[in-house]
């Protein structure tokens, strides 16, 4: 507690001063901010208790069910069709007993008559849901194992879901059930930009996804999750092991999440040998030339059917890709702890060079090396890049990128869609739901690995995210907690990059990035192959930064808010600038943030005074006193323009230059 003695002088003048000034809490009538929107009561919808923490980790009682997988799938060039068989063991580790099983059925977007084909714009958008005649999951059987009881069922299919209603129910904590099902399905041509058909001039490049049926996920927010696929949305899957095998014209390569099991069964005995050697070297090394693409000595034999046997250990989903008319070159990744495993890339002729696809497997070892001694080290014993006709779609353990993709754009796809095997492959959220929390978090770690690789080949630092997201939000409306299949399909991008924006403002200017780091890799670390909610990453970064943030949620994840800081006052105490300045600052919109303020006088000094978030917490305008010697000639606001300001105009305080008077609007008394 002050002494009133040794302080009676200074409140004599500083009443002084404002008495003369006038301008103490005077507010600015155009100003669209509540202190009490920002800064009063949140209760977020789910509640802590022992299966999700307070402080935002797995509680004691977390539990998540599993999902193991055997698939037998064959690819029939000839109708272009793949049938298979599926046998899952689902466990029903949830405290409840389950009287129905639900299974998504994503291939069944393609139906002429599916809700992603009614909800397509009719002038189409970039996953082009139109629908064919022969789309969508033939569902030729199904069979169910209980209690050493096996019976026939018949599903019932609603779009892209199917429920089986099983004759008793399954037993909570560790029940476990087995679902045989016989399918069949015809291959897109364009497979909503996940997966398809590419022609090249030596044969169609198969990118298989979402082939076969999977189980929906059950958890203690939603129970079944059972939001159809609809084209935007994305995939909410249970973890499991997969064992797969995948017979294709004996003439194709094969490549598919996780490890080959049978190389001797497929592959030559001078691929097997180059492969060995690119896994032992930092350089990418050639396993098919484009002069081999093609020719009988790449593959064991010309005539009839080879099936390779992939298998993959704890992941949420599996896919695969077989062509005629790969090239194939692989390197080796180092991993923090000494753990080796291989990258490989495939492509046609078409995408081969050192502008092209020639250098995916160096973009794809340098991403996965740097993300691993970032975050979460990589799980897996392989990964693979697929040139192909999506562009660009991850799955755990291989990514597709656009054929005809170079340099720099082929690198941001690289890095991008292998980083999404952190977020949500190993970080597993809701996409269907909460696309931001993989998107957004996703393009916030590949700007670092831009930043590292190869000494910032593709780094632009002079580029500022702010800027362009500040243009967007002054017309786009839909909250990143939007679902992803309501919001507008102009404003999508946002999911990606004022997700991104956010963490770095959380990280630069909000906690530092020491505290930012900590935070974040704690959540990582903590929800690593479960199922996160928003909340819980909210609660985690609260917790392990030792700061209330939810103020920052609120505007920049449940609402539109814009950010609109101004300065619009400067005087001098007794109208001396040696006895220091009186500056006004106020915030017009309805999101606030801390304050950077980059203060010159006259004198040449020059300094950052960084004022917290906690001055919007009774109002929207604050006056403070700056100790100057001199005049101030310039003030700005967020100087490094790390904010997404809608007017920057405001921002700027310059001596003799005239304030804004349209911003200032009927603020009295402000001047130099």
């Amino acid at each position: 507690m002050y002494s009133i003695k040794s302080n009676y002088l200074f409140t004599c003048v500083l009443s002084v001063v404002f008495s003369v000034i006038g301008c103490k809490a005077q507010k600015v009538d155009s100003a669209k901010y509540n202190h009490l929107d920002l800064f009063g009561p949140i209760n977020w919808p789910y509640t802590p208790n022992e299966i999700r923490s307070a402080n935002g980790s797995p509680g004691e009682k977390y539990w998540q069910n599993k999902a193991d997988y055997t698939i037998h799938a064959s690819l029939n060039e000839k109708d272009t069709s793949l049938s298979g068989n599926v046998s899952i063991i689902y466990t029903n580790n949830s405290p409840d007993k389950l009287n129905y099983l639900w299974l998504q059925l994503d291939q069944n977007l393609f139906k002429p008559d599916s809700r992603g084909a009614a909800t397509t714009p009719v002038n189409g958008d970039r996953f082009d849901v139109s629908g064919f005649a022969r789309g969508g999951y033939q569902i030729n059987s199904v069979k169910i194992t209980y209690q050493n009881k096996t019976y026939t069922i018949k599903p019932v299919i609603t779009d892209s879901r199917m429920q089986l209603r099983l004759s008793e129910p399954l037993e909570a904590h560790g029940g476990q059930v087995k679902v045989e099902i016989d399918y069949d399905f015809a291959i897109p041509l364009y497979g909503a930009d996940r997966m398809g058909r590419l022609k090249t001039r030596n044969g169609y490049i198969y990118e298989m996804a979402q082939w076969y049926p999977r189980m929906c996920v059950y958890d203690d927010a939603e129970g079944w999750n059972t939001l159809p696929y609809m084209g935007l949305g994305e995939f909410y899957c249970e973890y499991g092991d997969f064992d797969y095998y995948i017979t294709t014209p004996a003439d194709m390569l094969v490549f598919g999440s996780g490890d080959l099991q049978n190389p001797a069964e497929v592959l030559t005995k001078n691929e097997i040998y180059r492969l060995k050697e690119a896994s032992e070297s930092d350089q990418t090394v050639t396993v098919i030339s484009k002069d081999e693409v093609g020719k009988p000595e790449t593959h064991l034999k010309q005539n009839g059917t080879l099936t390779w046997h992939f298998n993959m250990k704890n992941s949420r989903d599996i896919a695969w890709a077989a062509s005629k008319a790969f090239m194939w070159d692989a390197a080796k990744v180092s991993l923090p702890s000494g753990r080796k495993i291989i990258v490989q890339s495939a492509y046609p002729v078409e995408s081969s060079g050192d502008h092209a696809f020639g250098r995916s497997t160096e973009y794809l070892k340098n991403s996965i090396e740097i993300y691993s001694k970032a975050y979460l080290e990589y799980p897996w014993n392989s990964a693979v890049n697929i040139s192909g006709v999506a562009l660009g779609m991850e799955y755990p353990g291989i990514i597709f990128c656009l054929h005809n993709l170079k340099n720099e754009a082929l690198w941001g796809d690289v890095t991008h869609e292998i980083g999404h095997n952190w977020f949500p492959m190993i970080v597993g959220s809701n996409e269907r739901k909460y696309m931001w929390q993989d998107e957004g978090f996703n393009t916030f770690i590949n700007q670092y690995a831009s930043q590292q690789f190869n000494k910032g080949e593709y780094f632009h630092p002079e580029i500022r995210p702010a800027k362009v997201i500040a243009q967007q939000m002054k017309t786009a409306a839909d909250p990143l907690m939007t679902p992803p299949e309501a919001m507008n399909l102009n404003d999508y991008g946002l999911y990606y990059n004022k997700t991104s924006l956010c963490l770095d403002m959380l990280r630069n200017v909000v906690l530092g990035p020491e505290r930012f780091d900590y935070a974040f890799n704690v959540y990582i670390n903590n929800w690593a192959m479960k199922h996160p909610l928003p909340y819980d990453f909210f609660r985690s970064m609260n917790n392990a930064a030792g700061e209330d943030l939810n103020w920052f949620w609120k505007q920049w994840f449940f609402t539109d808010w814009k950010l609109d800081q101004a300065v619009t006052g400067v005087k001098y105490v007794l109208g001396t600038p040696s006895h220091g300045a009186i500056i006004t600052i106020e915030n017009l919109e309805k999101a606030a943030m801390p304050v950077d303020l980059k203060i010159t006088q006259a004198n040449g000094k020059t300094e950052i005074l960084r004022l917290p978030v906690e001055i919007w917490q009774r109002g929207g305008s604050w006056t403070f006193k700056y100790p100057s010697t001199s005049r101030v000639q310039y003030i700005e606001i967020d100087p490094d323009h790390q904010l997404p300001d809608v007017n920057r105009g405001n921002n700027i305080f310059k001596e003799g230059v005239k304030l804004n008077t349209k911003v200032i609007n009927k603020t009295r008394a402000i001047g130099r």
